[in-house]
């Protein structure tokens, strides 16, 4: 099976030679030029503008490997912003692909929703080769753990050998120090061997500051009245918005059919302002659904504002699969650690109680927009959420990177309590997400790091040195060192550590109660019939209800002492045990220990 993704832009071979098109309004003359090698003279062809500013330009004899750039008003050269390969990074030149000439396997169509178990991956620091060929080799055992979707953090081109990946500006090219685009469809070809989707983390709500030229020859790209954090806002609503709802639809299209990705994670989509008759989100999930009927596709989105309105509850056109719930790790991460500085001040005032709340709501402050310095409106969940549309966490990329040192959760509570807090991302009815090396308690680092140089690299550890105000500047990690990027690689050999090993024993387990007990029973999921109640000083109590009438219930205790509850009356029979953490069998009845947690399924007890 082949797959080739048909878009009206960029490098389009065909029999006999290449057809290059770019959308350039602003030039008055736009060239095509060939490079025989990298560093070789140049051979300009001339191209032909049509009235609403597209250049074309058929080369014969232009082939897969031929090395090319635009040349502007005879004088600046850039990269293809459609490049599918750009060997050198987006200072190089753009290199033709013949998508066509890698065979799929036929038969994989993907796996539903609720079989998501997501494991979240920087492709640079994932292993020590950093490359997509080195990471297929470590898919063996993320399939042996229990994880059946592989998330890769952005991979679009970006300037530099290393980066976090949310500055890319050639958002069609693979980033080129983690290999070739055949590399990176031998590693999803490799995922779906293994029974694993592959999702790819995008962002269409700005460029990255170096690399990108369209502000030169395209400058409809940007908004002329509104602004993101990253600057100009993308234009999905002006004047020659048109091409540009169409460059990044067609992006999302190409990674789901050229590659066969089978999900994407859209980064910050509360950046995306769009005002026009049908927004920019609900066009691109019309456009992936209608094309690819047979296969499960997700989409899932990243919404710092809560907003509700894009998510659905079973795939529709227009909606979306899944968000990730940042009030669920918030409050977690405060009910843990007692931390109420920045974003999470909002969660300091009972945050036991927010945490009920978010077991059996999904988000705490639904349709709350968050303002600066992540303060909150105070706007409790409704209507009720399918918790099946949230992914839960006890980690992310963003919740561990953006702290002044970078420590994961596990360093910031009891070695106790270090397991707890992921277990309660697994088993619940959302759909639950781990972070790459979480699953053996990781020690290392993961730290913000980007390869700037220049004034760029100065205004960036400035920035940094701002943000984190409260700490002493001189022992902050350098965001622009290499080393900064190499402390932040989970070493493997921490796996094979007795606490390592008992570690992923555990995950190991949970991920197979929840594959026994809880995925199988999320097709009857209620919406809104959810309970919990507070336990002493520590304890939560959680019901999880479905239609047939069974209860998936949670008993929790996120204190170091015991807890003496007053004795449940069972009914005549007693629950099954779906899982438990630190809770022996032979524990007292009445007694929950420190920091311990138990799952069990069963019918409703009217008592």
């Amino acid at each position: 099976m082949r797959c080739h993704h048909e878009m009206p832009f960029g490098a389009l071979p065909h029999a006999g030679g290449v057809t290059f098109r770019l959308w350039a309004p602003a030039a008055r003359q736009a060239e095509l030029a060939i490079e025989a090698a990298t560093g070789q003279p140049l051979r300009p062809q001339a191209a032909q503008r049509d009235a609403e500013g597209w250049w074309q330009c058929d080369v014969p004899g232009a082939e897969a490997g031929t090395l090319y750039r635009w040349r502007i008003d005879g004088d600046l050269l850039v990269p293809d912003p459609a490049s599918r390969h750009n060997p050198e990074g987006p200072q190089g030149p753009s290199r033709v692909v013949a998508p066509g000439a890698f065979e799929w396997n036929d038969g994989w169509t993907g796996r539903p929703w609720q079989d998501t178990v997501l494991y979240e991956l920087h492709v640079g620091t994932f292993t020590p080769e950093g490359t997509f060929a080195a990471a297929a080799e470590r898919l063996q055992a993320l399939a042996d753990l229990g994880v059946t979707a592989v998330e890769l953090m952005p991979v679009a081109d970006f300037a530099g050998e290393y980066g976090w990946g949310y500055d890319g500006v050639l958002p069609y090219a693979p980033h080129h120090a983690y290999g070739t685009p055949d590399d990176l469809k031998r590693l999803v070809q490799r995922a779906h061997g293994l029974g694993l989707m592959m999702f790819l983390d995008v962002v269409y709500n700005h460029f990255g500051p170096e690399g990108n030229y369209l502000h030169a020859y395209a400058p409809g790209f940007f908004s002329k009245t509104k602004s993101s954090p990253w600057g100009a806002a993308i234009n999905f609503d002006g004047p020659d918005s048109g091409p540009v709802r169409d460059f990044f639809i067609h992006n999302a299209l190409y990674w789901i059919e050229e590659y066969r990705f089978d999900g994407l994670r859209l980064d910050a989509v509360h950046a995306i302002s769009d005002d026009s008759g049908k927004h920019v989100l609900e066009e691109l999930s019309e456009r992936v659904r209608a094309a690819t009927p047979g296969r499960h596709v997700h989409l899932v989105l990243e919404n710092e504002d809560n907003g509700y309105r894009h998510l659905a509850a079973t795939p529709q056109p227009g909606r979306f699969d899944g968000q990730w719930n940042d009030d669920f790790h918030h409050v977690l991460h405060v009910a843990m650690t007692d931390e109420t500085q920045r974003y999470y001040h909002d969660y300091g005032d009972g945050p036991l109680d927010l945490l009920a709340r978010a077991f059996t709501h999904g988000m705490v402050f639904e349709g709350s927009r968050r303002l600066e310095g992540g303060a909150r409106t105070d706007v409790r969940a409704t209507p009720p959420q399918p918790l099946s549309a949230l992914v839960n966490f006890a980690h992310n990329h963003d919740q561990v990177g953006n702290r002044a040192r970078g420590e994961r959760l596990s360093q910031l509570v009891p070695p106790e309590a270090s397991t707890l807090a992921t277990l309660l991302a697994l088993l619940t009815p959302a759909i639950p997400m781990l972070f790459f090396g979480e699953e053996w308690g990781a020690r290392e680092p993961f730290l913000y790091f980007a390869n700037w140089e220049g004034a760029l690299q100065e205004a960036v550890r400035a920035g940094r040195r701002r943000e984190f105000g409260h700490e002493a500047a001189s022992d902050l990690p350098d965001p622009c060192s290499s080393e900064t990027f190499h402390q932040s690689r989970p070493d493997p050999a921490g796996a094979q550590t007795d606490a390592g090993r008992t570690r992923l024993a555990e995950i190991r387990a949970a991920l197979a109660a929840r594959r026994q007990w809880i995925t199988p029973r999320q097709p009857l999921l209620l919406t809104g019939q959810h309970t919990s109640q507070r336990v002493g000083e520590r304890g939560i109590s959680v019901q999880w209800r479905y239609e047939d009438g069974q209860v998936l219930s949670l008993e929790l205790n996120l204190g170091a002492q015991p807890l003496r509850v007053e004795a449940q009356h069972l009914g005549p029979v007693e629950p099954q045990r779906v899982f438990s953490h630190r809770w022996p069998d032979d524990t007292p009845a009445g007694t929950w220990p420190p920091f311990a947690a138990r799952w069990t399924l069963g019918a409703e007890i009217t008592l």
